[in-house]
């Protein structure tokens, strides 16, 4: 699990993300801008598992026999 993270502002204005140690100091210090981009570009393990369960199912789904059109006979 990812640390918990705190947000914060710099003298500039941007904003920071601060992951604090069990002292109370800051272990680590990231702008937003890079820890977001960092967060979208990495899979979560629920979002593999449910790709590979579609993927599954797509071929499962292309393997199986075609079944036959039924002909409707025309009464005259």
């Amino acid at each position: 699990m990812a640390a918990k993270r705190t947000t914060h502002r710099s003298t500039k204005g941007t904003k920071l993300y601060a992951v604090r140690a069990a002292d109370g100091s800051f272990k680590d210090i990231q702008t937003f801008k890079r820890a977001h981009k960092a967060d979208l570009a990495k899979t979560s393990k629920a979002e593999t598992a449910a790709a590979k369960k579609a993927a599954v199912k797509k071929a499962a789904k292309k393997a199986a026999p075609k079944k036959a059109a039924k002909k409707s006979a025309k009464k005259k």
